[in-house]
């Protein structure tokens, strides 16, 4: 057999195979002597067939037959022959086979770019030192008093304001008749300036009234409004005012937390807050310094990559996608999108994806880096806590599948790499400005809710 290999692109070869007459014929021979044994020819006895009589009648099965084998044998021989570190499927058109003479077939394949070595040590890096506030903790605290807030009804006399909740009664009008997709509602309880369901003139028309009163209130939909059967048109809705709610928080105490479960004082809670929060702090430390590492890497390495590779993560992505929209009760269609949209627009993200998974590959191989079993087992039981599930579930899911084991492994490996990278980098610690003004805006908010 000869190959001949042509360079298109530094990832992308096309494989020239020539398989001589004499294996063609010598596979051939075998064919019909297997299908001589178990062909059924009216006139012959089985095992009798002559060769031409099998040849006029089945020469088209046996060469769809024999021809992928062909194929199969030769490109697997020339892949380890020639060591092609192939990506994706081989793509081909194969000819029809000829006894009379050799096969001559071409695959194009895509391979993994060969890199040189990754130089990654003493990467310069910013390490932001974020801390947990005391700020952070009583907004946290606040929330949970938010949720366990009663609503309670406004016995004085007074026109509604801003962070009240009403109890009204209403119904939506076209052309002074009623419309059917804004049917009579009753007893709903909008919050004023916060409701995300209730257009935002409701609020502004009840603001300053006093129940109970009856109001007009009138919304014109725009031409993009997002429900089709509201989307440009006018709708008058006949509002009752009924009564006017205040929130009431509970008392800041270790009585608001017994109801949480698992604490016992507030102090508890605080306590368990802060760990969430730096454990949170933490993880973002890992990221930005790893998004520091690859735009440092990337900016640094040009190489081309396989479109394979490129194709394989944008599957990723646009399934991600689905699996979100499902999630929440909807599809890409109704939100104007579409796996070709999402694709060209993740395209660029995509490459860049992958090009992180070859240069982590490179430098696993290059430092011959290996998963040790007790990390393993580590992240196992990482895994099992953030899942809340038992460890061993975890361990016999893995050991059912080996292929997602290796995979998983490899993700190991690759977060191996990273902590490796910014070990070695020149971490300098630099004070989260931003992060502490945004911060400082969040705790002025819940400041200023408390007053209201």
């Amino acid at each position: 057999m000869q190959v001949k290999i042509e360079d298109k692109s530094s990832v992308k070869k096309v494989l020239t195979f020539e398989i001589p007459k004499e294996d063609v014929t010598k596979e051939l021979n075998i064919a019909y002597k297997e299908l001589k044994k178990k062909a059924d020819v009216k006139g012959f006895r089985k095992g009798k067939i002559p060769r031409k009589v099998l040849e006029n009648r089945f020469s088209k099965d046996v060469h769809a037959d024999v021809a992928p084998r062909l194929i199969q044998e030769a490109f697997i021989e020339a892949i380890k022959k020639h060591d092609l570190n192939v990506v994706g499927g081989p793509q081909m058109d194969p000819p029809q086979l000829d006894p009379e003479n050799a096969y001559i077939f071409d695959i194009t394949v895509e391979i993994k770019p060969e890199l040189d070595d990754i130089e990654f040590e003493g990467i310069a890096l910013e390490q932001t030192k974020y801390e947990v506030s005391d700020g952070e903790i009583e907004s946290q605290i606040y929330m949970i008093q938010k949720t366990m807030a009663k609503k309670e009804t406004v016995k004085e006399e007074r026109p509604v304001k801003e962070n009240d909740f009403v109890l009204i009664d209403y119904e939506g009008f076209l052309n002074e008749e009623s419309f059917d997709k804004t049917p009579k509602i009753e007893n709903y309880v909008m919050g004023i300036g916060r409701d995300g369901v209730m257009p935002k003139e409701f609020s502004e028309k009840l603001t300053g009234a006093i129940p109970v009163q009856d109001l007009e209130i009138e919304v014109s939909y725009t031409d993009d409004y997002h429900d089709e059967s509201l989307k440009g048109k006018n709708i008058v809705y006949k509002v009752t005012l009924k009564e006017i709610q205040e929130e009431i928080l509970p008392e800041l105490n270790d009585d608001l937390v017994k109801d949480l479960g698992k604490f016992e004082t507030l102090d508890d809670v605080r306590t368990s807050i802060r760990e969430n929060l730096e454990k949170g702090y933490a993880q973002r430390i890992k990221h930005e310094l790893s998004e520091q590492v690859f735009q440092n890497l990337l900016e640094k390495y040009e190489f081309e990559v396989p479109e394979a590779m490129v194709e394989g993560e944008l599957n990723g992505i646009t399934m991600e996608a689905e699996q979100a929209y499902t999630a929440n009760n909807t599809t890409l269609e109704e939100a104007g999108l579409s796996k070709d949209i999402l694709r060209t627009q993740y395209r660029d993200v995509a490459e860049k994806q992958a090009r992180r998974h070859l240069i982590l590959d490179k430098i696993i191989t290059q430092e011959k880096l290996e998963l040790k079993d007790e990390e393993l087992e580590k992240s196992f039981e990482e895994m099992a806590v953030g899942m809340n599930a038992p460890v061993d579930s975890i361990k016999n899911y893995f050991n059912m599948d080996p292929k997602q084991l290796e995979y998983y492994k490899h993700t190991q490996l690759e977060k191996k790499v990273i902590d490796l990278i910014v070990e070695k980098g020149s971490v300098t610690e630099v004070e989260p400005a931003a992060v502490e003004e945004d911060a400082k805006i969040k705790e002025d908010n819940a400041s200023k809710e408390e007053k209201d």
